[in-house]
């Protein structure tokens, strides 16, 4: 069984428990809830937008690594990467921000599962439920590649499957422009099971190195294990390089040879030989989808761990239900209704006893009519539902004229060709036919195509002066989609309002792609320092600065006295927007701390205890004490209290 929603949540709980953002409120925005996952270079959480009122996953990069540039650029190149893949099957990024040392995503929420789970829950997956999730990995892919970019670090574990069914690839925390190369001095970047082998000698990075991955993931699908595996990360990188990625047949029998040749073009070694990008793999895997029966499409893996398991009896499951196994009718029982599928049988009654006849021949000649009427009535019967039927043949990704030669070929005419815009197949090349691929149909019949004009394209209009509302919902009416939010101060833009858009108005972009904005915090306002002011005073000169007020319910001891503001949120100095909101908190007064006693001590020596105390320390030497070195006397008695940062003055002779 796989670990229940109940038990991970549980697990969450637990180390959520010790987590300091939990429970806090990044960027006076995101209310953090509970740990999702940790990784190498971030924490996952699930947190609430207190603004627009969704949950949504925030990612925050791990405080320790936010001094290194390198890490904080990669963390917002993922942000910006992503912000311009609006795709269905591309988990979307929302905004991006800094608060104090947390540099954050806020992430579109998946409540489900990873294809890890799935695989460690089921082992091996049938080719049908393998297909359906390869392909809409590879079209999310294929729309980073059209749009220039490598994912670089494609495994299960980067594939998430929604407890609706959806599948969305996260984490484009590696991905690269297609034209970077990254050198290999350090570490190589990726996962070694998934590497392909030009990542490995040389860290060069196109789109056939995401294919390559994909293709192992495949492989792992279809039997349940890595086509590679090692005793250390070196035997494994040493495999990718010099050995082929075995046919999964190998290791299950009963798969068809279709899906073999599918993972051989995703993982050839020599780069060149794999299809160019993923959106030229998934036509090749809807085509081998299309060369497959029913009966292959369902074929059950005698590695999967579970093949019998519903899940309607099992609601804890991580499973989606679109993946659980459908249960079969064996052959000759029956259903409930009680119908029984068996094979249809003519039952001919026998024969009367044959009279003898004078003519010897006359049982002979009957015999043989009576097999020229058999033979004839079954070709008949062939012809009839089967002699006059072909099936369609696979032609995605086909040229028109390839189509047209093919059903040719096929015994078939074009009964029409239509065209539609596609994002993940090449203009000029067949998106579907109809009858689809594979169905049966007249031997003379016709076919309508449909053909690819490419992605539709349109211009970005100009939203510059509306609110954010309307310019998500203009983007939306002319084909885009509004991407990641980012907020600047203005003194010539509203607040809440569009000041700029990535790219600028005017360019013209792909439908469905995400456009940047950035939206105005309106007037910047210089936050006023009113720590050690009474609350009522400190509250004036805040709203009298632009911005509003509130009163953290937690004190804290301070130098000030108590009631008075001992801290300020952001602080004295800082830059808010008009409107923005200042949080005070108050003190409880100073605290109070017992002076040890240092008379008789070395200056020296007084000094450190003092100081280590808590005190702040002042020297009286006069002139006498010029030359002298022991502590005569002291401002405050050894023994008594004072608060905590105060000065005590030493008397030295």
């Amino acid at each position: 069984m796989g670990v229940s929603v109940a038990a991970r949540t549980l697990a969450c709980v637990d180390t959520t428990l010790q987590d300091p953002l939990v429970g806090q409120v990044l960027d006076g925005r995101y209310r953090v809830d509970a740990r999702i996952a940790v990784g190498g270079m971030a924490t996952v959480y699930r947190a609430l937008d207190t603004r627009l009122d969704r949950v949504l996953a925030l990612k925050v990069m791990h405080p320790a690594l936010a001094a290194d540039g390198a890490f904080v650029e990669r963390f917002i190149r993922e942000a910006k990467s992503v912000a311009r893949l609006a795709h269905p099957n591309v988990v979307q990024v929302f905004d991006q921000g800094t608060d104090g040392s947390y540099v954050y995503l806020a992430m579109e929420y998946i409540a489900g599962c990873t294809l890890r789970d799935v695989l460690r829950e089921r082992g091996a997956l049938q080719p049908r439920a393998a297909l359906d999730i390869l392909e809409p990995v590879l079209a999310a892919l294929g729309a980073a590649h059209r749009a220039g970019f490598v994912h670089r670090d494609m495994k299960p574990e980067n594939v998430l499957i929604g407890d609706d069914g959806r599948v969305k690839v996260a984490d484009f925390g590696l991905v690269r422009s297609v034209d970077t190369v990254t050198s290999t001095t350090g570490a190589v970047l990726g996962t070694v099971s998934y590497l392909a082998p030009e990542q490995i000698e040389s860290g060069t990075a196109d789109p056939r190195v995401d294919v390559y991955a994909c293709g192992v993931v495949l492989y792992e699908m279809l039997t349940g294990q890595k086509p590679h595996d090692g005793d250390s990360p070196a035997v494994v990188l040493y495999k990718h390089l010099h050995e082929d990625v075995p046919p999964p047949s190998a290791t299950v029998p009963a798969l068809a040879y279709g899906l073999d040749d599918l993972v051989a073009a995703a993982t050839a070694r020599t780069p060149d030989v794999r299809p160019h990008d993923a959106v030229a793999l998934l036509a090749r895997a809807r085509e081998a989808r299309a060369g497959l029966t029913d009966e292959q499409l369902d074929a059950m893996p005698p590695q999967a761990l579970s093949a019998r398991h519903d899940i309607a009896e099992d609601r804890t499951s991580v499973i989606p239900r679109s993946l659980t196994v459908p249960r079969t009718l064996p052959v000759n029982e029956e259903e409930p209704g009680g119908s029984v599928h068996r094979t249809s049988r003519l039952d001919v009654p026998p024969a009367p006893p044959a009279r003898r006849s004078s003519r010897p021949g006359r049982g002979l000649i009957t015999l043989v009519v009576a097999v020229l009427v058999v033979f004839g009535v079954g070709t008949g019967v062939w012809y009839i539902n089967s002699g006059q039927f072909t099936r369609v043949p696979p032609l995605l990704a086909k040229t028109q004229a390839q189509a047209e030669e093919r059903l040719r070929e096929a015994g078939l005419d074009v009964k029409q060709v239509k065209h539609a815009y596609s994002d993940t197949v090449e203009r000029g090349t067949v998106i579907s036919t109809d009858p689809a691929a594979g169905r049966r149909i007249r031997s003379n019949g016709s076919v309508t195509l449909t053909i690819s004009d490419g992605p539709k394209t349109v211009k970005v209009p100009d939203l510059e002066g509306r609110t954010l509302v309307a310019a998500r919902a203009l983007l939306r009416k002319n084909g885009l989609q509004p991407g990641m939010v980012t907020r600047a101060f203005s003194d010539s833009v509203p607040r809440d309002s569009v000041i700029s858009t990535d790219p600028r108005s005017g360019t013209t972009r792909r439908a469905g792609s995400a456009i940047a904005l950035v939206v105005s915090k309106g007037s910047p306002v210089d936050v006023p320092d009113v720590t050690g002011e009474d609350p009522d005073s400190a509250k004036g000169d805040l709203e009298d600065a632009g911005v509003m007020v509130k009163i953290s319910p937690q004190e804290v001891n301070s130098e000030f006295d108590k009631g008075a503001v001992a801290r300020q949120n952001p602080a004295a100095g800082s830059q808010a927007a008009e409107g923005d909101t200042v949080t005070l908190t108050l003190s409880k007064g100073p605290e109070m701390v017992e002076v040890p006693n240092v008379v008789g001590s070395s200056a020296d020596d007084a000094k450190r205890q003092l100081e280590q105390a808590g005190f702040k320390v002042e020297e009286d030497r006069g002139l006498l004490g010029l030359f002298g070195d022991t502590v005569k006397k002291q401002s405050v008695d050894g023994g008594e209290t004072a608060p905590k940062g105060s000065t005590i003055t030493i008397t030295i002779r």
